[in-house]
């Protein structure tokens, strides 16, 4: 069962788009949008992220193999099974989404992602080095077990992902009613990127934003109002490296802390993120 590499066919995509809405940008008279060091920090962090996608490949391969080995159901590889683990996948990446929000043993992996505080296309490169040893492929272990093969289960998600980078954007205002009531758009995502109070933890869909719909975790963008985007606490810093690993260190310093009991560590690694806050 062979399917393309979306990710690796839509670099040059990525590349091109890039400069045509810094063209645009700076057409408009919106150089607010890129900022030089900003981008650079993008870039970098979206350039090693591929890297460690080999990790989480040999990471998971084996894993899936075996639920694979041991799958639930049979719904082949026809178009219909790849539709269905396509809507799934997505189900999925909602979860995953969610709880890099809400369990800080995840935002730390994800924090990096809304590091910037600039919101346009090379934002959404700007991707961790920590999947792998945060767990993120098991979100998706489940729909190999229910018999999607793992070359489809990660096909869908390579979708997923290059879908996401279009939204990235504060250039496209509004698509159509009838789309911005299923799909994911800019509007729907610059909410998600907001560190305004009622921003945060919303909008967590990937291509579809009925998730967020049916789940209570939908915040629509209000018209003439622009999103501050980026973290509560802001990173300050363009390093990538720190960038990529500043949520890991503050949880080990947590965990080194001889004022906590056992019990608090344990809430700030599983906990929700704001849990720190407690003694700030």
């Amino acid at each position: 069962m062979n399917y393309p590499d979306v990710i690796a066919y839509s670099v040059p995509f990525f590349v091109l788009a890039i400069g045509v809405e810094l063209a645009v940008a700076v057409r408009r008279g919106r150089r607010d949008l890129y900022e030089t060091r900003d981008a650079l920090t993008s870039l970098t962090l979206g350039t090693f992220f591929n890297l460690e996608h080999l990790l989480y490949v040999a990471v998971s391969a084996p894993v899936f193999a075996w639920l694979w080995s041991h799958r639930l159901f049979e719904p082949g590889d026809g178009l219909m099974a790849l539709l269905a683990c396509f809507v799934l996948d997505d189900l999925a990446f909602y979860a995953l989404h969610r709880a890099g929000h809400r369990i800080r043993w995840f935002w730390a992996n994800h924090v990096v992602h809304h590091s910037s505080q600039h919101y346009n296309l090379t934002t959404a490169l700007r991707q961790s080095w920590t999947g792998t040893l945060a767990g993120l492929w098991l979100f998706r272990a489940p729909l190999v077990l229910l018999g999607f093969h793992p070359a489809m289960v990660a096909f869908c998600a390579g979708v997923n992902l290059v879908y996401q980078f279009w939204i990235h954007t504060e250039l496209i205002d509004r698509m159509p009613a009838w789309f911005e009531a299923i799909f994911n758009t800019p509007s729907h995502h610059r909410v998600h990127h907001g560190r305004r109070a009622q921003d945060l933890d919303t909008n967590y869909g990937g291509v579809f934003i009925v998730w967020d719909r049916l789940f209570g975790t939908f915040t629509p963008e209000q018209p003439g109002d622009r999103v501050d985007f980026g973290l509560v606490k802001p990173l300050g810093t363009f390093n990538p490296v720190r960038a990529a690993f500043h949520g890991w260190v503050e949880i080990l310093a947590d965990l080194r802390r001889p004022d906590l009991d056992w019990r608090e560590k344990f809430a700030r690694v599983l906990g929700p993120p704001e849990r720190v806050a407690v003694d700030e």
